[in-house]
């Protein structure tokens, strides 16, 4: 054998093995790594496919992967609209914090979790609606829950004013341990009534809003019309006043030199 032959074989000895991903091995650690929620879109392009494959097979991934019946795991596969994230199970919250030197803070006070939960049954709200529902001002809490990035502004209703609407975001869903706002507890039968009558107030409301606006625009245009009216007629009778005659003769009371003239006769 060559020397070239030889180097070639050495050569081939030492190169690297080639490396074989498994999708389910490298996405729990791209997901680990990243510790908050990745698109679908970012490990369609990591694991060479189209999301929508990428999707289906994390979906079904993850029915494995939270089987309570499978392997004993203290995280869990959570798959949200666009994205997919692991965390932590709920059960092992005290262990965690204890571990880690993580005090208990953060908690969310009646008044937020009221307007939450309010917010999250019927989305998107606006904050007329909560007020409605709560019975009082939930500015405060709506803007802590904004602040800690559990709602947010979704747009806006199409009515005179344009109040903006809110919704839960998908930090909600991940604190609560959700895929998505479907798999929400159902609401009592008490509170489904009372969410039905007060959208249906608002309903009402805004109808008779949008009667009103429409009866003062008629009653505008028909003032408007009525002062152009009256503006013609006017302009009309000073016309008359001047044609054909001398007005200030006629209409004037001041005496003629003809008055001085006494008849004698």
């Amino acid at each position: 054998m060559s020397e070239i032959e030889n180097k070639a074989t050495e050569n081939e000895d030492l190169a690297e093995p080639e490396r074989i991903v498994v999708f389910e091995e490298g996405l729990e650690a791209v997901l680990f790594a990243a510790g908050h929620p990745v698109s679908y879109a970012t490990l369609a392009r990591v694991f060479d496919m189209t999301p929508s494959k990428v999707k289906d097979k994390i979906f079904e991934y993850a029915i494995k992967y939270n089987d309570p019946k499978g392997f004993p795991r203290g995280v869990m596969l959570l798959t949200y609209g666009e994205s997919c994230q692991l965390c932590t199970k709920e059960h092992y919250l005290h262990e965690i914090r204890d571990a880690l030197g993580i005090r208990k803070s953060g908690t969310l006070s009646t008044a937020a979790m009221e307007t939450l939960a309010v917010v999250a049954y019927n989305q998107p709200v606006t904050r007329v609606f909560v007020d409605t529902i709560r019975k009082v001002d939930s500015s405060y809490a709506m803007n802590s829950l904004i602040d800690r990035g559990l709602i947010e502004c979704v747009g806006r209703l199409d009515v005179p004013g344009r109040p903006m609407q809110y919704g839960t975001t998908s930090d909600f869903l991940r604190c609560f341990g959700l895929k998505s706002i479907e798999d929400l507890p159902s609401a009592s039968e008490e509170l489904v009534n009372m969410f039905e009558k007060t959208r249906e107030k608002e309903e009402a409301e805004r109808n008779q809003d949008d009667n009103q606006i429409t009866i003062d625009d008629v009653e505008s245009e028909e003032t408007a019309e009525n002062i152009e009216q009256t503006a013609n007629d006017s302009t009309d009778t000073d016309g008359d006043v001047g044609e054909g005659t001398n007005s200030d003769t006629e209409l004037s009371d001041e005496p003629s030199a003809e008055d001085d003239i006494i008849d004698v006769d």
